[in-house]
């Protein structure tokens, strides 16, 4: 009894790796998001941040790449590695410099509200680009279908309930309601 009791907790860790993986990463997307927040906060360069976070990442990465892919992986030809550089521009380069740029006017929260719409953007654009196929009758669709709409959803109630006023057009050179309530405040009491 204690061993099969042993088993099925052995195979509930074994199962559970992927969502404590997945877990330790949003903490950790967290963390780095709070941190760079900080160092922004602080007067840093969101560019000179981008080139520490990516010799960062070179340093820690490249030992592993070099020691245990060296031999596995075929020689690179000019074709395939101008692929891969414009690939790390517009990834990692221009994507990151907007999005520091984007957090350093708002907050951590907001930027990892953001960053998770990315999947439902990814899904919506697979569908129009015909990409991706719904249907409706099965369950794993509907979940898709529902999981964005929930996502930018909710998204979008962030943005209009914390984020900036959005002036339109036709309301630029209307009075806001507190200027007019101020007008006639002044008015009133000044006479």
């Amino acid at each position: 009894m204690a061993t099969e009791k042993l088993r099925s907790g052995a195979n509930f860790l074994e199962n559970s790796k992927p969502y404590f993986a997945m877990i330790a990463l949003q903490f950790g997307y967290a963390g780095m998001n709070i941190i760079t927040k900080v160092s922004l906060n602080r007067g840093m360069s969101h560019y000179v941040l981008l080139v520490y976070r990516h010799a960062f990442a070179t340093a820690v990465v490249a030992p592993f790449a070099f020691i245990l892919e060296r031999k596995a992986q075929p020689r690179i030809k000019f074709p395939i590695f101008m692929q891969i550089f414009f690939l790390a521009l517009l990834g990692p380069v221009i994507d990151q410099n907007f999005y520091y740029a984007g957090l350093k006017l708002t907050s951590p929260t907001f930027s990892c509200a953001m960053s998770n719409v990315l999947p439902a953007m990814t899904f919506v654009m697979a569908v129009l680009c015909r990409m991706e196929k719904v249907n409706m009758k099965k369950v794993r669709c509907q979940a898709k279908v529902v999981g964005t709409l929930v996502t930018v959803a909710g998204t979008m109630l962030m943005t209009l309930y914390k984020g900036p006023r959005v002036e339109m057009v036709w309301t630029k050179h209307a009075p806001h309601h507190g200027q007019i309530n101020n007008a006639t405040y002044t008015t009133t009491y000044s006479e």
